[in-house]
């Protein structure tokens, strides 16, 4: 009986050390393949007249918001685009020069992820003005001086306004409009926008709390990450 035993634990023994290696290559091949939350892509969607297939089964594609192409000019006097053929993901957030309230200390805190990302080739920085008839590339130049910033990594962008109010409100989906009641101030979100290299909206973060910003900082590596995963899945 004690050898029966004995023989039993050491077959159990034997498979346990044989499935080891076996499960941890499952999780590292399957479950290790998507390691990380994938962000959420945001504002309205639609389905799709495609299908892709998963496990089998097709799946209908959606179409999700997207931002249209366009250029504004930023603090050189330089035009700068932006489209869907840049392979960069892009911050985006709206302030102006001589805002009395959040501007300086969102611009601040933009400056702080700038700097962890100012080597980095995948990202660009812009901040776009929402008073452009007072904000000329000549007050946008000076005003970019406090952050000590490249201007090729962190662009503040004027244009006309018209285009920069549709921006705002149809394709970053904030708020960007002039104050009716105050002279010279205009009401525009506080928000930090992730943008990804197709131009979905993939994140919002509140300037004004520090805790989102370092969300923002923690989630740059999350897409940084997806599109280093989708070009070597090409």
């Amino acid at each position: 009986m004690n050898n029966t035993s004995f023989s039993l634990k050491k077959i159990l023994i034997l498979v346990t050390i044989l499935a080891v290696p076996g499960f941890l290559y499952y999780l590292l091949q399957e479950k290790g393949k998507n390691r990380y939350k994938p962000l959420g892509k945001f504002g309205p969607k639609e389905v799709a007249a495609t299908f892709h297939t998963v496990h089998g089964k097709q799946i209908p594609d959606t179409i999700y918001h997207t931002i249209s192409d366009f250029q504004l000019t930023n603090q050189d006097g330089k035009l700068v685009s932006f489209h869907r053929d840049s392979n960069q993901i892009s911050v985006v957030n709206f302030f102006f020069t001589r805002c009395p309230a959040f501007c300086p200390a969102m611009n601040r805190e933009m400056a702080r992820v700038v700097k962890l990302y100012e080597k980095n080739r995948m990202l660009h920085f812009m901040s776009i003005t929402v008073d452009p008839d007072y904000d000329t590339p000549g007050v946008l130049k000076q005003y970019a001086k406090q952050y000590h910033i490249n201007s090729n990594k962190w662009s503040f962008l004027t244009g006309p306004q018209p285009l920069i109010y549709k921006l705002a409100q149809k394709d970053f989906l904030v708020d960007a409009l002039k104050d009716t009641i105050q002279a010279n101030n205009y009401i525009h979100s506080s928000m930090f926008i992730l943008v990804d290299p197709q131009k979905r909206i993939r994140g919002y973060y509140d300037s004004t709390d520090k805790e989102q910003v370092d969300k923002l900082i923690d989630e740059i590596k999350v897409l940084i990450t997806e599109e280093l995963r989708n070009v070597r899945d090409r």
